[in-house]
């Protein structure tokens, strides 16, 4: 545990070294926080025309209702509500961003700047190294959409209807933001790693690391399409098999990280 935690301490300060990793991550965390308030908040306010005054979306806003924290609002802002908490799981990608964009650097970085071969030299196991390095990329994953969820509550308690801010905070919203976020965040930049280990670009490693975006997205659209409806029970299966997936990348990526070959064959 020593040696990982002083692995982590290295991993974190190359990343405070380094902050223009994190601007894919800003930038998909601002677009994620501000395409809801366009949406619920300036469109219908520009226009003069209230959600409520849409069929679609009453019909839509009566699919949540079962919620406890819908049932005491009024329908502009049970339909308000509903669009904030299917906009959650596109700040899911803001995790997934970050830790894909260090990730993705994570060895290509360590081998360009000629850092790495002297760490491989150390008795430290592989395991240990490549927990380190994807922890290093995961907690300021995880920082980033803590504060990006504390903005986009902060902005519903402001700009939107009483009691909307609430209902991100039910069960289904944190379970969205905490626990399938920082799962699927896990799974790309642990395929970054993965593929980082044996390419030395890392760009390479940030394209296949992306693929964890697709089901994102599909979840995404599903939602509003009435498709899928992502239940506290949903999210915990899809968590579920996330966690599995996860625990495989990691064996994979043990036996796909050869040290010999790593030192030998990158050029």
């Amino acid at each position: 545990m020593r040696r990982i935690a002083a692995l982590l301490g290295k991993e974190l300060a190359d990343v405070r070294g380094n902050p223009a990793l994190f601007v894919p991550a800003i930038i998909t965390g601002i677009i994620s926080i501000v395409m809801p308030f366009i949406i619920a908040v300036a469109i219908p306010y520009f226009s003069g025309e209230r959600l409520s005054d849409s069929s679609d979306f009453r019909i839509a806003a009566e699919v949540y209702r079962d919620q406890p924290a819908m049932r005491a609002l009024n329908p502009e802002a049970a339909i308000q509500a509903l669009i904030f908490q299917q906009f959650l799981i596109l700040l899911v990608l803001t995790p997934v961003a970050g830790a894909m964009s260090v990730a993705a650097y994570a060895v290509v970085g360590e081998k360009q700047a000629r850092t790495l071969e002297p760490l491989l030299a150390t008795p430290i196991t592989t395991f240990e190294l490549l927990t380190a390095k994807v922890l290093g990329a995961l907690i300021p994953g995880i920082a980033l959409v803590t504060i990006c969820f504390a903005l986009y509550a902060g902005g519903t308690a402001l700009l939107a209807e009483p009691g909307v801010s609430r209902t991100l905070f039910v069960p289904r919203a944190l379970l969205t933001i905490f626990l399938l976020g920082p799962l699927a965040a896990l799974a790309a930049l642990q395929l970054a790693v993965c593929v980082s280990s044996r390419v030395n670009d890392a760009r390479s490693a940030q394209q296949i690391g992306a693929l964890i975006i697709l089901p994102i997205s599909g979840l995404l659209v599903a939602q509003f399409t009435n498709n899928v409806q992502l239940t506290s029970r949903v999210i915990l299966l899809i968590s579920a098999g996330l966690a599995t997936l996860n625990i495989a990348l990691m064996a994979v990526g043990v036996r796909l990280f050869d040290r010999e070959s790593i030192l030998t064959r990158w050029k």
